[in-house]
């Protein structure tokens, strides 16, 4: 069967070299298949048009090509708002009225809180509010986010779920080890976690390439598609571009920005040349 990949960048910044990677890589193993990109550009305060326009300048000058449409996830807020209806009418989801604030003083007055791949986990204070209470504060307007009861998922999800990664072997999800996380709030309709899981099933893809930086996101993921009842491609979570320090490139260090070195004089095969050497 042919098959079908993606690169989804976040608008939010200059690709770098570590993106042109991760590109480069996932259209390598769509060779005779089909290779996509997509945007994640969901949260609305921090992408901008001029970064949109650069990642498809900055992927042509590499020599990639790419289908048409090319799917943007702001243009897609009902498939996840679908997503999260069909979670709700299972009984996995609550409304969460805890600020950030709220959560760090009760996970300091619970002194040593459970460690997640992302920090303490949070500590379940809104969870068993009662309906009433909920529905009160809600009706009254207060911001709220909306959590996946992990507990409950796991239960209704029902025995092991497993996944394989091509170049790290078969892996058992263990999905309690981000504790009830936040799938979505009110300025923003879906996490990264449902949106790329939703995304993923509709676009058809049969092997997601991406960074090793999120190989324990897949213990949620594997839940979540578990949950609604999607198809489960297989991952290939690459090694990641690093500085001279071993410090993984982000989006704020400018000199190695593909726009950067195209302006310093730098050539597409130079770039293919430099992550080329890093390539599994």
């Amino acid at each position: 069967m042919p098959e079908v990949t993606r690169f989804a960048p976040s608008p939010t910044g200059w690709l770098h070299l570590g993106h042109a990677y991760a590109a480069l890589f996932a259209q390598e193993k769509a060779a005779g298949g089909r290779f996509l990109i997509r945007l994640e550009d969901i949260d609305g305060t921090r992408a901008r048009p001029e970064y949109e326009g650069a990642i498809f300048e900055d992927l042509a000058w590499l020599g990639l090509e790419w289908e048409q449409p090319v799917r943007k996830q702001s243009e897609h807020f009902e498939d996840y708002r679908a997503a999260l209806k069909k979670l709700e009418e299972m009984g996995v989801l609550y409304p969460c009225f805890c600020t950030r604030r709220e959560i760090q003083e009760e996970i300091a007055r619970a002194g040593n809180a459970p460690q997640g791949p992302d920090g303490p986990l949070y500590p379940g204070t809104c969870r068993n509010r009662d309906e009433g209470e909920r529905a009160r504060r809600m009706a009254a307007g207060e911001p709220y986010a909306l959590r996946l009861d992990v507990g409950k998922a796991v239960d209704l999800a029902g025995g092991e779920l497993v996944w394989r990664d091509r170049g790290r072997g078969v892996f058992t999800a263990r999905p309690d080890v981000f504790g009830d996380v936040v799938l979505a709030r009110k300025d923003t309709p879906a996490s990264y976690h449902l949106a790329v899981v939703v995304d993923d099933a509709l676009q058809g893809i049969t092997l997601v390439t991406r960074g090793a930086d999120l190989l324990e996101a897949m213990h949620l993921h594997r839940l979540l598609q578990a949950l609604l009842g999607l198809p489960v491609p297989e991952w290939w979570h690459h090694r990641l571009i690093t500085d001279e320090s071993g410090k993984r490139l982000a989006k704020r260090d400018d000199a190695r920005s593909l726009r950067s070195l195209r302006a310093a004089g730098w050539t597409a095969e130079q770039v293919r040349e430099v992550v080329g050497r890093n390539h599994e």
